[in-house]
């Protein structure tokens, strides 16, 4: 598989409810829209398959990577000839019988619709702003056991994280260092969080990175419980916000330049300029003893 230097990809931007029938021909719609503009790749948000209004409906929902949904975007991809990016997917834990637990899984497949990647949310959601949101993932939620490796696609390296793994630069860090081009955060941010940290995070994990950052979002009120903030984007490796979603669904097209990002690494080359010796000794002295 050959890497292109110049690539088109599109960002959907989704309101998801319980009723998986309706999510998936909402995806579907965006995916062949997509595929109309000359896109190589889409990227679907966090939950793309589903938001409930309770835990035990999230739960009885959730659906195994064999099953028939999943396989439905296997066909999708391979009737498009798309890479897509599955961003958040409510996937049945290893013990279901006897733990009804899921993983928050991000999917990548390729355009035969084979599995070229697969990451299990690390970083889980318990958050309680008193008036605002209050929410406990880890309650129903098995967090992922590893970062994984970027995939080599069409239109780069990429380095598959979800939603909340935004606010924890490390695992970034760790991506680029491992040859991450392409940093990816499917999302469902909520309201109060998303108007006061959404782009300063993404801005900010692509200026420390020098990685394009690809942002795929819910919007808009999913039931009475549960709204999200939208305005999907990609953040170039300079930090600048080169596309976004406006109000509701819909789709965003950018376009990914290698040659832009290796100019940008090359004339401020931070990653060689990284102190690693001295990160993790914070009011260690090289001279032992010694007053300063």
């Amino acid at each position: 598989m050959s890497t292109t230097r110049r690539a088109l990809i599109g960002v959907c931007q989704l309101t998801s409810t319980a009723d998986k029938e309706h999510n998936f021909r909402q995806c579907r719609q965006l995916v062949r829209e997509g595929a109309a503009r000359g896109v190589r790749m889409l990227f679907l948000p966090e939950a793309f398959d589903h938001i409930a209004p309770s835990t035990e409906e999230t739960l009885h929902l959730a659906d195994s990577l064999q099953g028939e949904l999943v396989g439905r975007y296997r066909q999708l991809a391979r009737e498009t000839g798309l890479w897509l990016s599955l961003g958040g997917f409510h996937e049945r834990g290893p013990d279901w019988a006897q733990d009804r637990r899921i993983y928050n899984t991000h999917l990548l497949l390729d355009d035969s619709g084979q599995t070229a990647g697969l990451y299990r949310k690390t970083h889980l959601f318990d958050v309680d702003l008193p008036g605002q949101v209050s929410l406990k993932e880890s309650s129903f939620t098995i967090p992922g056991p590893r970062i994984e490796p970027p995939v080599t696609t069409p239109i780069g390296k990429i380095g598959l994280a979800i939603c909340y793994d935004l606010r924890f630069p490390e695992i970034s860090r760790a991506l680029a260092d491992a040859g991450a081009e392409i940093l990816t955060f499917p999302s469902a941010f909520t309201l109060t969080t998303g108007m006061a940290h959404w782009e300063p995070l993404l801005r900010s994990r692509a200026i420390e990175t020098q990685c394009y950052v690809v942002a795929a979002a819910q919007t808009g009120r999913h039931n009475d419980r549960r709204s999200s903030f939208g305005h999907s984007m990609v953040v170039d490796p300079w930090g600048c916000v080169v596309a976004q979603c406006g109000q509701g669904p819909g789709l965003c097209c950018a376009e990914i330049d290698l040659d832009y990002l290796q100019r940008v690494r090359r004339q401020m080359p931070v990653i060689q300029h990284r102190r690693h010796d001295l990160y993790r000794t914070v009011g260690v002295h090289p001279h032992s003893g010694a007053d300063l």
